[in-house]
């Protein structure tokens, strides 16, 4: 029998999973088709990285962990055998996903003209030490 992948989850109900007999993770945001909800135990044992990382975000939000560490279309099609259905969100939370989601993107989006403030900062220090050594 399939599982049933269109199972709303709670965020109460994932947290109770977060045991190494019993482990569920969240993973997914509005960029992957949103949050979903897998049951990992028995694949603790198999994760390449080891089950201490998995068991670490068990009953947790996983999706940032899981996308920074930049797993493969292999892995991807691996965590899609655990899904065990999607999470449950309230209008309140869907709508701090979504205030987080463009407060990133805007933060990356302002990152560069941060770095040109930075590079212009040590350039006026090195010219003002060069000028200090050439006074002396």
């Amino acid at each position: 029998m399939a599982p049933n992948t269109e199972r709303e989850i709670t965020l109460e109900e994932v947290a109770k999973h977060d045991k190494q007999d019993d482990c569920w993770l969240i993973i997914g945001n509005a960029n992957t088709g949103g949050p979903k909800v897998y049951d990992v135990t028995k694949y603790l044992d198999d994760h390449p990285g080891g089950a201490e990382v998995m068991l670490d975000v068990g009953g947790k939000d996983a999706d940032e962990f899981f996308e920074d560490i930049g797993h493969s279309n292999d892995a991807r099609d691996e965590l899609k055998k655990h899904q065990i259905g999607v999470l449950k969100l309230s209008p309140e939370e869907i709508a701090r996903r979504k205030a987080e989601a463009e407060a990133a993107e805007a933060a990356r989006a302002g990152g560069g003209s941060m770095n040109m403030i930075m590079l212009i900062v040590v350039l006026v220090a090195v010219a003002l030490g060069y000028y200090k050594t050439q006074m002396a």
